[in-house]
């Protein structure tokens, strides 16, 4: 498991900000070398502690997506697994680790019903994950 050191947690923050933000842009918002950005990044990638870089859509882009909340229980140990499986979803927004009777809360997009209807499917066939409650979020007040 990798710990964060405050280098770290600043470059992952300007690229939360700025996913394509090149190398020498990093470097100087963070008053360090490229060559010191560039091994952060590959040390962070290779550890899995950054999966990637991606876009950001502003919230509400696509009215049209089918967004919902899926409340999963996961058997024992078996939550990192879980966790991986669940983070190969393109569909998947969002995951959170949660208390109560619920292990695990994910969000989730998808364009139609049908693809919706799918991406269940998928999530509840992944090994590990015991039970789920799915609630459609219909609109934002």
């Amino acid at each position: 498991m990798h710990l964060f050191d405050d280098l770290d947690h600043r470059l992952i923050a300007v690229l939360r900000e700025d996913g394509r933000a090149p190398v020498s842009k990093l470097a100087t918002i963070l008053g360090v070398s490229r060559a010191t950005v560039q091994t952060r990044l590959d040390r962070l990638l290779e550890t899995g502690a950054v999966l990637g870089f991606t876009i950001r859509a502003r919230q509400g882009y696509d009215d049209r997506a089918i967004r919902a909340i899926m409340m999963i229980e996961v058997a024992g140990r078996s939550t990192t697994a879980v966790i991986r499986q669940l983070r190969g979803l393109p569909e998947l927004f969002a995951l959170h680790t949660t208390n109560g009777a619920w292990d695990l809360i994910a969000e989730l997009r998808a364009e139609s019903l049908s693809d919706f209807d799918r991406v269940l499917r998928e999530v509840r066939n992944i090994d590990g994950i015991l039970n789920s409650e799915t609630s459609l979020l219909l609109s934002s007040v």
